[in-house]
């Protein structure tokens, strides 16, 4: 069985050159197929009045399946991405909630809680996001969100104001610590093997019918060569956003940044004060 873990290196690779290289690769494997393997395939459909109105059928019926197949593929990997992009905005935006909430806490507490969610988004955008982006799962993290959540639970209200706040800080953590869960799921998550066997698998078989046409060899260099390198940018689309925290197309860091500035500004702010 072929390891998709070397696969998991285009995304190492900047996304312009990604697409070129599946694109042209596709065209480069047609164009050779042409000279040494068309001429074995057309052995099996002889030079005849029709021969082409046949093999057209046979793709046209191919191309319903193998179209909806990327186009349901297609959807799925861009409905993922979008879905993580918007849990990764549902966690920035409950760790400034929470940033918040602990700004109403008395000294010295409010200033420890602040200083471990600081330090929490800054590991987050220096260090996490570059793992993700390698398909490695950090765990910096959770050693942050822990010293937090026990400094928080070490904190006794002792008035029915604080009472309050403290019970909205603690369902406000609950909901960013179920967002954050989410992300770290999300960088393994893809589309599974079985599906890019078939998929791959699908694009040969499209070439070897399209290489069974009887027209001049120019000819199919050209109009094959044009079939193919849309057929290679279509796959190149899906594996791009297949994992949406990999690789150069992949959901962004800066919802973290733009929460680390405004916690930064406040900072400053108290300081003045």
């Amino acid at each position: 069985m072929f390891d998709f873990n070397l696969i998991y290196r285009i995304y190492d690779i900047p996304s312009w050159k990604l697409a070129l290289a599946v694109s042209g690769g596709f065209v480069l494997f047609y164009w050779v197929g042409c000279l040494f393997i068309r001429p074995f395939l057309r052995l099996f459909v002889r030079s005849r009045s029709g021969t082409n109105d046949l093999v057209g059928y046979v793709l046209s019926c191919f191309c319903v399946f193998y179209g909806l197949l990327l186009g349901l593929i297609a959807v799925a990997a861009y409905q993922n991405f979008g879905e993580v992009d918007k849990n990764v905005s549902k966690e920035a935006v409950a760790l400034r909630a929470l940033y918040q909430d602990v700004n109403g806490y008395p000294h010295p507490v409010d200033q420890d809680l602040c200083w471990l969610l600081r330090d929490y988004t800054l590991y987050v955008i220096k260090y996490a996001w570059p793992l993700q982006k390698k398909g490695i799962i950090p765990d910096g993290g959770r050693v942050r969100v822990t010293a937090f959540h026990e400094r928080l639970l070490a904190f006794e209200p002792q008035t029915k104001g604080q009472e309050v706040l403290h019970a909205e800080t603690l369902r406000q953590f609950n909901i960013f610590f179920e967002a954050r869960r989410m992300r770290l799921h999300s960088v393994t998550t893809g589309i599974p093997a079985v599906m890019w066997y078939v998929v791959l698998i699908g694009a040969l078989i499209n070439i070897a019918i399209v290489w069974m046409f009887d027209m001049r060899f120019l000819t199919h260099l050209l109009l094959g060569g044009m079939l193919v390198f849309f057929l290679g940018a279509m796959i190149f689309l899906i594996a791009a956003m297949d994992n949406p925290l990999r690789g150069e197309v992949s959901v962004s860091s800066e919802a973290f940044e733009l929460v680390y500035k405004s916690m930064m500004e406040e900072s400053n702010l108290e300081l003045e004060d």
